[in-house]
This record gives C-alpha cells, sequence and structure tokens, in this order.
C-alpha cells in the first residue's frame, strides 16, 4: 500500500482518506567579470546590485558564495561528497532547480550522472557514449557547453523541462565529464557555473592522478604486504588457475577489534605499531602457497588457493591462536574477526567472492560483540537472507556502490534470481526475507508486506478459494509491493504529501515488481496479475493500467482489500491508525466504487479476528 499520498491528492476522497497519500565555449572564464567588484565602475552582473534584469533574481553576495565553494573544495577530499557540497553551497543562492555530475567511465565507456534536485532528492543516470545525438555525450565530444530546456536527455522522466546548461568538465585538455546546471534564471549565473565546472575538473583530475601514484605502488609502505590493488590482482590469476585445475579458493578477511579506538584514545602512531605487528605475525605463520595483503585500514587478507573451506577454517582458527598471544603495552589481548568466503562455492566471480567475504567478517563482528571472542564466519555458517546476513550484505554494498557500481536492491533482486529453491516452505522463507528487506525501506510500513498476506491468506480461504490457489495469493501478496525496490528512498521516506512527480514515481512500483523481479524468474509468472494489478480500482480509477470490474484478477481484488484494510490500521506520520470499526467503515463506503462489493463485505466478517500488532 503506498503510504504518503495525503487527502490533498486528486486521486478518490477514498485514497484520499487511506493513503494520506546556442552552444558557448569553455575558453576560461574572463575573472574580470566577477573580481575584483570594488574596481568596476559599470554595474556588474555578477554583483547583487547589478540593475536591471538581475534584479529578477534578488540580492546575491556572489563573494559569499565564492567563498563557500573555495571552503569546500579545501575541506573535500572526495570527488562525490564535493559535489554534494557545492550543491548545498548553490542551491538557495542560485534558485537551482537541480544540478548534476556527469563523470566518463573509460572502462564501461559510458557516462555516469548523479542529479540531485532542490529538495535534496539524488537520482541516477548511464549515458552510453554511443548515443551520439544525446546532448551530454555531444557536449562532452565536442567540448562546448550546450544549453537546453529539454531535460529528457537525462533519462530521467519525471524531471520537469527548465533552462539547462551542460558544461564540460575540462581539465589540462581533457574533457572528464560534465556538469549540469539548472535554474529559471540559469544565464545570469553562467559564469558561477563555468567556474565552479572549470575547478572542479581541475581538482577530479588531482584526485584521479594521487589515486594513480598511490596504486602503482604493489607494497604496502607500512606493513610490507601487498597493497590492495596487488591483491586484487594476485587473486584474478589465483581464481584463474583454480577455475582451470577444478580447484576450490578461500579468500579471508582478518579485522582488527576497536582499531578506530586505539587511533582515538592512543594515538594514529599507536595503531599503525598494532597493525605493523599483527601484519608481521599473520605473515610468519601462514603457508608458503598463501597470499597475503592489506585490504583496507585495519583488514588483512589470504588468499589461500587449493584450499577446501575445512582447511581454510583450520588455517583461519591458528592463526586466530598466535594472533591471541600478541601482547600490547595499554591494549592487552587484542581480539578479531575473520570472515570467510569460497571460490566457486559461495561465488564464481571475483568482486562478489571479495564481497561476500565482508558480508562474513561483519556477521564475525556482530557475534563478537556478543561474545567478546575473536570468531571466524563462512560463507557456509549462514543462511544469505537472515536479518543479520541481509543488514551486514546491505552495509557492504552500500559502502563499495561508488567503486563498483552496483546496489543492494540489484543484488537483492540478482540472489533471488540465482537462489536454488529446494521446496515451498524454502521459497517461503526467502519470499518473506525479501519482502522485510522491501519494508525496511520504508520506516513506516515495517511488516506491512507479512500483515497483507495473512489478511489476503485469510479472505481466500473464506470464500473457499482451492488450497493452490490460497497458496498463490498467500506468496502474491507477500511480494506485492516488492516493486518499491525500485523507488528511491527519500520518496518512500517522506513524511509529507508527495508531489505530482514523486506520486507519479511511487505509482510505477506495480510495474517495476512485475517485469523486473517476477518476469524474469518463471516459476512465479502465476504472481504477477497480483503484483500488475493490486492497485485497480473497480470503477477503473486505479493504476497502472486503469482495469476495471471483471478486467481486474480475483486474486489481485483480494490482495487491494487486504492492502487498503492494513494502511487503514497502520499509523503514518501523518495519522493515528484507525479502529478496526472505522477502518471496516471506510470499506464499505468504496465498496463497488474501488474495490469488490463481495470481498469487503467477507473481509468485514473476518477482520475483529485479525487484529494485529501494528
Amino acid at each position: 500500500m503506498d503510504s504518503n499520498k495525503t487527502k490533498n491528492d486528486t486521486n478518490t476522497p477514498l485514497d484520499s482518506i487511506m493513503l494520506g497519500t546556442d552552444n558557448k565555449s569553455t575558453n576560461p572564464i574572463d575573472i574580470t567579470r566577477i573580481m575584483p567588484i570594488n574596481t568596476r565602475t559599470a554595474p556588474n552582473r555578477l554583483y547583487g546590485a547589478y540593475a536591471g534584469t538581475f534584479s529578477k533574481v534578488g540580492d546575491v553576495d556572489f563573494i559569499e558564495i565564492i567563498s563557500s565553494l573555495n571552503n569546500s573544495f579545501v575541506e573535500q577530499i572526495d570527488s562525490v561528497n564535493l559535489f554534494y557540497a557545492i550543491h548545498n553551497n548553490i542551491r538557495t543562492k542560485t534558485n537551482l532547480n537541480f544540478c548534476a555530475l556527469g563523470l566518463y567511465n573509460q572502462n564501461s565507456n559510458y557516462i555516469n550522472v548523479k542529479l540531485i534536485n532542490k529538495a535534496g532528492t539524488s537520482y541516477n543516470s548511464k549515458i552510453m557514449m554511443s548515443e551520439t545525438e544525446n546532448l551530454i555525450v555531444k557536449a562532452f565530444l565536442e567540448k562546448k557547453i550546450i544549453t537546453t530546456t529539454d531535460s529528457n536527455y537525462l533519462k530521467i522522466n519525471y524531471l520537469n523541462n527548465a533552462p539547462t546548461h551542460i558544461i564540460p568538465l575540462m581539465a589540462f585538455n581533457e574533457c572528464l565529464g560534465v556538469m549540469i546546471f539548472s535554474d529559471n534564471n540559469n544565464t545570469h549565473f553562467l559564469d558561477v557555473y563555468k567556474l565552479i565546472a572549470n575547478y572542479y575538473a581541475v581538482f577530479y583530475k588531482n584526485r584521479i592522478l594521487i589515486d594513480l601514484a598511490s596504486k602503482n605502488s604493489d607494497t604496502d609502505s607500512l606493513t610490507g604486504l601487498s597493497t590492495h590493488k596487488k591483491l586484487q590482482e594476485d587473486l584474478a590469476v589465483e581464481i584463474s588457475n583454480c577455475a582451470a585445475q577444478d580447484k576450490s579458493l578461500a579468500f579471508c578477511i582478518f579485522d582488527i577489534a576497536n582499531i578506530a579506538e586505539i587511533n582515538n584514545e592512543l594515538g594514529h602512531a599507536k595503531g599503525d605499531l598494532v597493525i605493523k605487528e599483527v601484519a608481521k605475525k599473520i605473515k610468519k605463520n601462514i603457508r608458503n602457497t598463501d597470499i597475503l595483503g592489506r585490504y583496507g585500514g585495519d583488514e588483512i587478507a589470504i588468499i589461500m588457493s587449493d584450499t577446501s573451506i575445512d582447511e581454510a577454517k583450520y588455517v583461519c582458527e591458528f592463526l586466530l591462536y598466535n594472533l591471541s598471544c600478541t601482547m600490547f603495552d595499554d591494549l592487552g589481548q587484542l581480539k578479531f574477526s575473520c570472515g570467510v568466503s569460497m571460490f566457486p562455492q559461495s561465488t564464481d566471480k571475483q568482486e562478489k567472492l571479495t564481497i561476500l567475504a565482508e558480508q562474513a567478517l561483519y556477521i564475525s563482528k556482530s557475534k563478537r560483540n556478543s561474545s567478546g571472542q575473536s570468531e571466524i564466519v563462512t560463507t557456509n555458517d549462514y543462511n544469505f537472507w537472515d536479518d543479520e546476513a541481509l543488514k551486514c550484505f546491505a552495509h557492504i554494498l552500500t559502502k563499495k556502490h561508488a567503486s563498483i557500481g552496483i546496489n543492494i536492491e540489484d543484488e537483492l533482486i540478482d540472489q533471488f534470481h540465482n537462489e536454488k529453491i529446494m521446496s515451498n516452505d524454502h521459497m517461503l522463507d526467502v519470499v518473506s526475507s525479501l519482502a522485510a528487506a522491501i519494508d525496511a525501506k520504508d520506516t513506516y510500513t515495517k511488516g506491512h508486506s507479512a500483515a497483507v498476506s495473512r489478511y489476503s491468506e485469510a479472505l481466500a480461504r473464506a470464500i473457499n478459494l482451492p488450497f493452490d490457489d490460497v497458496e498463490r495469493i498467500k506468496l502474491g501478496a507477500l511480494l506485492h509491493d516488492i516493486g518499491k525496490i525500485g523507488i528511491p528512498e527519500q520518496i518512500l521516506r517522506k513524511p509529507t504529501a508527495l508531489s505530482d512527480d514523486e506520486w507519479a514515481i511511487m505509482k510505477q512500483h506495480p510495474s517495476i515488481g512485475a517485469d523486473k523481479v517476477l518476469k524474469p524468474n518463471k516459476s512465479l509468472h502465476d504472481l504477477i496479475p497480483i503484483v500488475k494489478y493490486h492497485h485497480e480500482h473497480i470503477d477503473g480509477s486505479g493504476y497502472p493500467y486503469g482495469l476495471k470490474g471483471d478486467e481486474i484478477p480475483l486474486s489481485a481484488k483480494i490482495v487491494a482489500v487486504a492492502d487498503a484494510y492494513h494502511a487503514l490500521i497502520s499509523d503514518r506520520p501523518y495519522r493515528k491508525g484507525l479502529s478496526v470499526k472505522k477502518a471496516c467503515e471506510i470499506l464499505k463506503m468504496g465498496a463497488g466504487v474501488q474495490w469488490d462489493k463481495k470481498l469487503v463485505r467477507q473481509f468485514i466478517i473476518l477482520a475483529p479476528s485479525l487484529a494485529t500488532n501494528i
């Protein structure tokens, strides 16, 4: 059930109650147009006192803007965080509709666009370089500013059209991407936007050069171990060798407990000493065939080729024993966590092998925090769909999203499609975990999917549907909101009324669920009508297809009633949950209009017995 629409919306009154719900060159900027202001006698177009049309955008202190931007360039070391800081600095001062950063990915030959609107909502889009007619690609290739009022080139179809400048990011005659600024008076601010883009390009190029210089070294200066880059290269070689010889490989990550506290309380020199000694101890005790490298700040990884999972655990236990004998002044005995993943048993892909090892490591950390002891966790020791495992997986993918370009939603769907279902109970467990993960995106609908499934099952039994149909409806109801996996969290968690554009995005979730999640999995095709049509109305006023009456499948009608009821009795940011009696009165009002009359009549009889804690 969509939870953010309010009674000011243009849907039916019942929905309201229920949902609440001309190219220019990129030559260097003429700085005399900006600075120094006090030496100019003619009005300056970048000064708040500029006469004529400039008064339409109000008094703007450009010295303040430039000073603020300068602080951002000085304080930020990460290119993405710098972009966010730039947006926050100028969005109110220039009446920005949105700004976007598009960085060229040379390996994949596309421009990855991150856009932020004036409300702070962010969106992502990929523009392939083969799309030569796309304005972003044109600006990039031609190295010229392109001005437009049509935002379709961004492939974010819920953006309003507005005056927009696409400015190439030029550094040392190399184009690194584009920066896009849109506001209704952006002609007045073009020089500022060009200044930002030019300085951002130099910053980004310097960041690339710094990272490149760091990555070119194969040896970590502190520990003497392989760098992360060299470790990954070695892992690729070992995976290839093991695959060719049909052998297993273990990838293990060790984490030192409380290294952040050591750094904070005793200083980084002490923390570095700990990491150095731990690395020396591990290096001394690994097998000759094992490969050792520094994986992260306080993480050390081992590649064990031609190794079974039992052998890997034995080696890790031996290492933990030796490490536990290492004592430091002021610290005492150190504690460790260890995560292990296996090739090809866990996965045959290198990136996912490291991700799953990190997932196991985070589960190990959780166990260590509970027991106080060093812990080893392998991918065989947990169910991927357990709540704790999913939480750890989400944490790892969120951290890695910027570097490897994947996110938790896509990975969950991929894991779901590749899960080997052993039985109906197994399917129910996996679907329940997936539904819970989606519910977790919306803090106001926790447990919603499970409740709707229970209500739908009860209603299906009450009208004497066959057992197989009841089970199908039960499962379909559990997945009815699965399409919310593709809806931005800023919309799902918005505590106030959705805008028309946001509501248009929200209404896409039935189609997303049916097409993206269910359609690729043949065993779930009979659930598609439930997911796709549970927001259709008897009178044809629903979405996404405006079906009416008998055009709507019975299973979808059943879930629609259950979905509506649970939304009515649940607390929302803007109102408390309604009583069972009041909720049933609203269902009666909508019978024959929004919901099927017979189903509403039967559900009202059941409702008192379906009381649950919300």
